[in-house]
């Protein structure tokens, strides 16, 4: 199975894992959004036909207008996901986890006639196989990526009216660091913060669940004792 972990670090010292979209869940999406814009396309054929040449070339303008900018409007508007992709719990974002832009969205979509090439989409194909999040040209070039959509995976909070008494005395500037990890543990992920936790060293009385020893101190410095 085509898969990987994509982790992004934000300033804030947040963990984001998502994981990038293998080809053949892509092909499927694409094959869907393109089943959707045929039906669409025959319709407006078969409705603007009857109104002779006036019609064929409005018709003509519909079809490339809705060729070009369907992925687009789809991608920018709709949280980056066209009907294919949001049927299979896919979406485009930026290479930091940012929703995707109007800029990046165009160029990603205008590079897709170079991913077609040779007409089997065999550029597109070969890029993703040989690029660990699976990015085809014109992702490579906009920054973006085509991931599941998943939440981010909280860390469990502590037991209710769990507490733990800190092994010495703690300054204030201590116990505000630790209450502000309480405050956003749930932001980051469970590896994050551990990682975290294991910092304050001796802080810790072992190394077995490191953040929700320091979720039981701050417990017990909000004077939640049990």
């Amino acid at each position: 199975m085509l898969d990987s972990r994509h982790r992004i670090e934000t300033p804030e010292g947040i963990t984001l894992e998502i994981r990038p979209a293998g080809p053949v869940v892509r092909f499927y999406a694409w094959a869907i959004d393109l089943l959707i814009r045929g039906a669409f396309y025959l319709v407006i054929m078969m409705t603007l036909s009857s109104l002779g040449k006036m019609g064929w070339g409005f018709a003509m303008i519909l079809l490339f207008l809705t060729e070009w900018f369907y992925p687009v409007l789809f991608e920018v508007l709709r949280e980056g996901a066209t009907p294919g992709k949001r049927a299979l719990g896919l979406k485009v974002l930026h290479d930091d986890a940012s929703p995707v832009d109007w800029n990046s969205s165009v160029i990603r979509n205008l590079l897709r006639n170079i991913d077609l090439l040779p007409g089997t989409y065999a550029f597109g194909l070969i890029s993703m196989l040989l690029n660990r999040d699976f990015k085809r040209l014109g992702d490579i070039v906009a920054g973006t990526l085509v991931v599941y959509e998943q939440p981010l995976t909280p860390l469990s909070a502590a037991p209710a009216k769990t507490s733990l008494a800190p092994p010495y005395p703690l300054t204030l500037e201590e116990q505000q660091a630790i209450l502000s990890f309480a405050d956003r543990h749930a932001k980051i992920t469970t590896d994050r913060a551990n990682e975290l936790a294991q910092l304050t060293g001796p802080l810790l009385k072992t190394a077995d669940r490191p953040a929700q020893q320091l979720l039981s101190i701050a417990a017990w410095i909000r004077g939640e004792r049990t």
